[in-house]
């Protein structure tokens, strides 16, 4: 990179010493080319030379760039090519050292064997080997937790087929995902489960879902299943019952679709509807929690339709580059709805492709819950320790439809859905296990499940009561100062309301 300036070569290195002292330039090699008349090109080799000498620029400073990125690019012979033999040649190239081969070889499309599956309990819910340090405060939790989110999930479907909320999405057979991973993390690592995005139109799909549920149906490109985490991070039945239901004590005031939660209490990002546009976010994240020196990391979820976009490419290289602190968790469940893993692509799975970009990998079986608890804390450990990315692929699978606007026994064998439900499902296995250690019972079930529904019907009660959020909310939050232009449509929407009252409902609050 080259910095074109019509400056003196003093002025431009007292320019950098103050403007780019956190850089950390460090083992490069230096160039300097000039330019006709008063332009001057320096390479930032030939800055980092100046200012290496003084040493007062970088004190106290963070190195954003680890010096271990440029060790493999130092040349060991200025020829560039080193040899004890024909059979030993080797390139010296950025990036390291490449050995040159007198045979034709390409290398194959896949792998002889596909890449092993990481699992810590069989399908009866009993170790493999060993044993694994969570105790039973811990698992006991994480138990009662995915019960509470498979509760959470029937009680809302259901509402959703009587007509009380307008949309809803269920985790049914990923509760492990969520909880497990949930719980590897710490409050201070942040969260993004989508993008950050708020759309105005959402905001009239779900307060006028009565007289739009067409349009409610033609959002079908959604991949929201980590409601768990905010649930063991404290978000209550009642937050979750006030966003589904969009009212006045909903955080978004009512601006989003169904089940796209977010707490800034929390560090969780706000859910919205574009696939993988939250993965550059969570690097650009990360990145500024290794610029503060903060002990935390930024966590994103996708799942494999997710990869299929090209941000999660964008993404995985600009972590890998920048040697950000991210955890990529991919919930490779089989079906980006309709579409099976095998028609979007040949790799096996998503854990190769980290490989290639430069970014330490493994896979886990999604639906064991000490796997993945183990897993992601390591995960957390290694990101955070030694400032890398890290991706997870979780190989699990979407018991229940891809939402309330889908019908998957269209595309997918009943019996294949039925074996995961039954013989494969994370919160049997898990109980097996917890039972087996003495820490839970029947009974201890019967009272969790009656108590989470009577809850969950209370919260819905209580929030289907409560006032929707008034008219103006949809034009705030935004600017400080409102501009024309959105004043202007503020003032034709009350009076299109006031023309056509019998189009909006009664209970809006303008």
């Amino acid at each position: 990179m080259a910095v074109c300036v019509r400056q003196s070569r003093n002025n431009i290195i007292n320019l950098v010493k103050s403007k780019m002292g956190l850089l950390g330039l460090t083992n490069l090699s230096s160039s300097v080319s000039s330019l006709n008349n008063d332009h001057i090109t320096l390479s930032t080799a030939s800055l980092a030379k100046d200012l290496r000498n003084e040493s007062s620029v970088f004190e106290n400073k963070p190195t954003l760039y680890r010096t271990r990125r440029f060790e493999s690019t130092k040349p060991h012979q200025r020829s560039g090519v080193h040899s004890n033999g024909a059979s030993s040649q080797f390139l010296d190239f950025p990036g390291g050292q490449v050995a040159f081969t007198p045979e034709m070889r390409f290398i194959s499309e896949s792998r002889k064997e596909r890449i092993p599956c990481y699992r810590v309990l069989d399908d009866d819910g009993q170790l493999i080997q060993g044993s694994i340090d969570v105790g039973k405060e811990i698992a006991v939790k994480m138990y009662s937790d995915m019960a509470t989110l498979q509760t959470m999930d029937t009680i809302f479907y259901e509402a959703q087929r009587q007509g009380r909320i307008s949309f809803y999405l269920t985790t049914i057979g990923e509760e492990a995902i969520n909880i497990a991973s949930a719980a590897a993390l710490t409050i201070d690592d942040f969260v993004v489960p989508q993008v950050t995005r708020t759309y105005i139109h959402v905001y009239f799909l779900t307060i006028f879902s009565s007289i739009t549920p067409t349009l409610f149906n033609s959002h079908t490109h959604i991949n929201y299943r980590e409601p768990g985490v905010l649930l063991w991070r404290g978000f209550t039945l009642q937050q979750f019952a006030n966003q589904c239901f969009s009212n006045k004590g909903d955080d978004c005031r009512g601006r989003q679709m169904p089940i796209h939660y977010g707490s800034k209490k929390l560090n969780y990002f706000t859910v919205a509807s574009t696939i993988a546009s939250q993965l550059p976010h969570a690097v650009g994240l990360a990145y500024s929690l290794k610029m503060d020196g903060k002990d935390a990391c930024a966590v994103t979820y996708f799942g494999d339709g997710g990869s299929s976009e090209g941000d999660f490419h964008a993404a995985l290289n600009f972590a890998a580059v920048t040697e950000a602190p991210v955890l990529f968790i991919c919930r490779n469940n089989g079906w980006a709805i309709s579409t099976p893993t095998s028609d979007q692509f040949r790799s096996d799975g998503i854990v190769v492709r980290g490989e290639a970009y430069g970014v330490r990998s493994i896979r886990v079986d999604g639906n064991d819950t000490l796997a993945l608890y183990s897993t992601v804390r390591a995960a957390r450990e290694m990101a955070i320790r030694e400032q890398r990315p890290i991706l997870v692929e979780a190989l699990t699978y979407r018991v229940g439809h891809h939402s309330t606007s889908d019908d998957s026994t269209k595309y997918r064998p009943v019996d294949e859905i039925e074996l995961w439900r039954s013989a494969r499902d994370p919160i049997t296995r898990f109980r097996k296990w917890i039972e087996s250690n003495g820490w839970w019972s029947g009974e201890a079930e019967s009272e969790l499940r009656s108590n989470v529904r009577k809850q969950l019907l209370d919260a819905i009660q209580v929030a289907e009561r409560t006032e929707k959020p008034p008219l103006v909310d949809i034009f705030t939050d935004v600017y400080d100062v409102p501009p024309s232009n959105l004043s202007e449509q503020e003032k034709g929407l009350r009076e299109t309301i006031k023309i056509h009252p019998q189009d909006y409902p009664s209970d809006f609050p303008l």
